[in-house]
């Protein structure tokens, strides 16, 4: 029988198979946990999904308890009287998607307890009412701050969706101030999100990659988006950038083509279908090395909260970085060494072509941008990071290796 403490990770979406950057950053805190204990996942399982335990590899935990999610219509009109009914309840979509199952979440706990419980997203923030009477620690992994996630969106979009997504970011700005001191530490992204926290003690845990080989492979003539087409602010970014700054690089580059890669890409359709020269490849086996097959990655975000997997998976792949200063928002950067920044569309567009125009820069900004990952972003970097920081609260719980 192992020897190593306990711990719990109560996650809101699996971490298998590792696909978008919420995936990736529990996929990281995960692998972390089951180098120092014997680990206790509860997880959520949206409907017509498969079970998620049968894809966590063997020896991630010794126990996989799923939370069955109810069943809730995709069909365009069924969301939007959802969110009718969770604005009249001044209920935040997702906090009221993964609220209400703490008879469950109690049922999945070990009498014996756990020396940490993990909680993934503020979304379940809640959880700590059930986790705390079992866990000798007890910490929120803070992907981004859901407050600020709709008070930017919100400036993006139309009046009435501003007027909602306000709405909503005061909701989470009240969820936030109830639950989030409750935990005795909270793991956020950078020193960016840290300062927007206030109270119980913060711990800057990076979004982070495993080191990998750096892709070879032939770069053609085309740039690159990525991510989950569906997250709202890839697609404002996907219609700003095609509207915006798209058609001054496509006259100026005649055989250039923008490649979006991504899942979910019907949700783009609409916005890019009109252009031969624009390609929706759909989900990525290997998001790296598909970025390596690109010129250029442009990261358009005008939104967003934390920190980009889209920037550091670029960086890994070698290929060169124009982003807006709130898509690079939180990164360890020095702009113009490990990428471009561009926050007016000519400037942006002006950015791409002078990579596209002279390789020796492209070159090196693409080697600073992979010698950045390579110190700091990647997972036994991290590692690193939150073994030093966790363990004064854990007396002695954790190894310092």
């Amino acid at each position: 029988m192992s020897q190593l403490p306990p711990a719990l990770f109560l996650s809101a979406e699996a971490p298998f198979p590792t696909v978008g950057g919420g995936a990736l950053r529990s996929t990281s805190l995960l692998q972390y946990l089951n180098r120092h204990y014997t680990v206790d996942i509860i997880v959520f399982r949206q409907p017509g999904s498969p079970n998620p335990a049968s894809d966590f590899p063997p020896g991630i935990a010794r126990r996989v308890s799923v939370i069955e999610l109810p069943f809730h219509s995709r069909h365009p009109l069924s969301r939007i009287a959802r969110n009718v009914m969770r604005l009249l309840r001044n209920r935040p979509p997702l906090i009221d998607r993964f609220s209400g199952f703490s008879t469950q979440v109690a049922s999945c706990l070990d009498p014996g307890g756990y020396d940490i419980a993990i909680v993934e997203h503020i979304w379940c923030a809640s959880y700590v009412q059930q986790l705390r009477p079992y866990s000798g620690l007890t910490v929120l992994d803070v992907h981004n701050i859901e407050s600020t996630w709709h008070e930017r969106l919100a400036t993006t979009e139309s009046s009435l969706r501003g007027m909602v997504l306000r709405r909503f970011a005061s909701a989470c700005r009240k969820f936030e101030h109830k639950w989030l001191p409750q935990y005795d530490a909270l793991l956020v992204t950078s020193e960016a999100d840290s300062k927007l926290l206030s109270g119980t003690s913060k711990i800057i845990y990076p979004n982070a990659l495993p080191l990998v080989p750096r892709p070879l492979k032939r770069r053609d003539d085309a740039i690159i988006f990525t991510g989950n087409l569906e997250y709202q602010p890839n697609l404002t970014a996907i219609a700003y950038f095609k509207e915006r700054i798209w058609p001054l690089l496509r006259s100026r580059f005649p055989g250039l083509i923008w490649r979006i890669a991504g899942k979910n890409s019907d949700a783009v359709a609409s916005i890019v279908n009109d252009d031969s020269r624009i390609q929706l490849t759909g989900p990525m086996d290997d998001s790296i090395a598909t970025i390596a097959g690109a010129q250029v990655a442009a990261v358009p975000l005008l939104a967003g909260s934390g920190t980009r997997f889209k920037i550091l998976e670029a960086w890994a792949a070698g290929t060169p970085v124009v982003s807006t200063s709130i898509g690079a928002e939180g990164l360890s950067y020095t702009e113009g060494e490990h990428l471009l920044i561009a926050d007016e569309p000519e400037k942006f567009a002006q950015a791409i072509a002078f990579l596209l125009d002279e390789p020796a820069a492209r070159a090196q900004l693409a080697e600073k941008g992979r010698r950045l990952y390579e110190s700091r972003y990647t997972w036994d970097v991290a590692w690193k990071m939150l073994t030093r920081d966790l363990s004064p609260l854990l007396s002695g719980t954790v190894s310092t290796e």
